[in-house]
């Protein structure tokens, strides 16, 4: 037997399904079929799935006791080499599972090789992408958590300040600065909430569906779930192993999460240009050009609005994925992580630079009040004071348009109308109309809840708090609870120890 021979058989043996095969699959095989290079950020995840199943194991007497103590001691050498970046991952190897399983045999031998009992890769990965998923959105909801608190301390300081607000990007009514911030606020506080609710369908555990069917041996289910700080286990084996629906919720969470960031980087952009005015992003998150020395240009805000078109793909490309797959397990679902990893450092990127700018960012107050006395945005305003004069809305309506014509035609705003000019659209108006138009007043006046005027804004900032509240425990509880967890799994002891029930 030459030496090459004997190395292409040793590595035939590592791998975890050599035995049915007369020969090892081609280099190229290999190669096409591994995920390593994207799963072994699942490891940490792998060691500590594969410890809760070990310790359950031996204490359901599926392994003897001597094997379980020894793999747990093996698994947690492991998991210190892996939080130290020490881990020795053979790039030959298929993933990351293949890799730990046979370090843990290379240590400890025959015991190593009796951790598999009972389960599959299929529900072995299904529980670790579950276990990461987990961590992930709970920085997402940390990372939208501190978009929000930036955005409602400028509105807070911005409460009195006047700007337009737009309909097809053109003039409609005035509003307060403070009002349009929370608005974004608020769309952001709908995807912190869907993403907790991911959170719930996600924390639920595959591990005991084995390959599809479940398994055999007595198996304790409810045991390795708890150790691992899920909710349950999942009701169908069949279930656990086969579907992504909840990498497609947190992909969808997160692309809507995407669209809201890039619809407010959109006005950034078109805000911070000479023609608007509107603010002025900080030198620190603003590019030049390589030709043209006056550019400042609102490159952060670009790329966050371009990369909510990678964040839809990476949704698309999963329901793609998904949507022909029969039940059960099926390779496709390995381009599953891909997918999900990207997506999630994307998605945390771009909202915590996002809140960089925003706080960072300088408004120009005196130019929105400015951009408010064009495009007739008191219209509505002299419509509603019609109204209360007694004529019907719509009758109002073709008199303030009439009004709004002869303006554009006098090259006048409608504040700058004599009384008699009024009248001539209406006999209903009366001296008190010139306390309606100003803008200011027009802001003023718009009391209705969830309404831009100052005096009812307070009610959105205590209402946000609250939101603002709730997502912080629920990221932070669940934080807590998973690290005691693991170190529940970590800490010494046998498996059939009570303090590990």
């Amino acid at each position: 037997m030459g030496e090459q021979e004997g190395a292409d058989m040793g590595q035939e043996r590592k791998m975890l399904w050599s035995g049915r095969f007369a020969q090892g699959a081609a280099d190229e095989t290999l190669a096409f079929t591994s995920s390593l290079a994207v799963d072994r950020r699942l490891a940490r995840y792998d060691i500590l799935g594969s410890l809760a199943h070990a310790r359950m194991l031996a204490r359901q007497g599926v392994i003897a006791p001597e094997d379980g103590e020894r793999i747990v001691d093996g698994l947690k050498k492991l998991y210190a080499q892996a939080e130290s970046g020490a881990l020795a991952i053979d790039p030959k190897l298929e993933d990351i599972h293949s890799n730990v399983e046979l370090l843990l045999t290379s240590m400890i031998e025959d015991a190593g090789a009796r951790l598999h009992t009972g389960r599959s890769r299929n529900d072995q990965v299904a529980t670790d992408l579950r276990m990461w998923q987990r961590d992930a959105v709970l920085e997402t909801m940390e990372a939208i958590y501190e978009l929000e608190h930036v955005l409602m301390e400028r509105a807070s300081d911005n409460v009195e300040v006047i700007m337009p607000g737009f309909t097809h990007v053109q003039h409609a009514q005035p509003i307060s600065l403070a009002h349009h911030l929370m608005a974004h606020f608020q769309r952001l506080a709908r995807d912190a909430e869907r993403f907790a609710q991911c959170y719930r369908r996600t924390n639920v555990s595959p591990l005991g569906s084995a390959a599809l069917a479940g398994t055999t041996f007595n198996i304790d289910r409810l045991y390795t779930a708890d150790m691992l700080a899920f909710d349950a286990p999942c009701a169908n084996s069949l279930d656990g192993v086969s579907d992504r629906d909840f990498v497609a919720e947190y992909l969808f969470a997160a692309s809507l999460c995407a669209v809201h960031l890039s619809s407010m980087c959109e006005e950034l952009v078109y805000w911070s240009s000479p023609e608007f005015g509107f603010v002025d992003i900080d030198d620190a998150h603003s590019t030049g050009s390589s030709i043209m020395p006056q550019k400042k240009n609102p490159d952060v805000a670009e790329l966050t609005r371009g990369r909510a078109g990678a964040a839809i793909g990476d949704l698309v490309n999963m329901l793609c994925t998904l949507k022909s797959l029969p039940l059960s397990y099926n390779r496709d679902l390995q381009e599953d992580k891909a997918a999900l990893f990207a997506c999630h450092d994307r998605t945390v990127s771009c909202l915590r630079l996002a809140a960089a700018m925003v706080a960072a960012m300088r408004f120009d107050k005196e130019r929105m009040l400015a951009a408010t006395r064009d495009g007739f945005l008191n219209a509505t305003d002299l419509a509603d004071y019609l109204v209360t004069k007694g004529l019907p809305f719509r009758r109002a309506h073709e008199a303030v348009g009439a009004a709004v014509r002869y303006c554009i035609e006098q090259g006048k705003r409608l504040e700058e109308l004599t009384l008699d000019e009024l009248r001539s659209f209406s006999e209903l108006v009366e001296e008190d109309v010139f306390s309606v138009l100003p803008v200011e007043r027009c802001v003023l006046r718009r009391m209705s809840v969830g309404g831009t005027s100052p005096n009812v804004i307070p009610m959105q900032f205590s209402q946000g708090m609250s939101a603002l509240r709730k997502q912080s425990e629920m990221f932070q509880n669940e934080r807590a609870r998973l690290r005691s967890a693991y170190q529940r799994l970590l800490d010494r002891g046998t498996p059939n120890g009570k303090s590990l029930v």
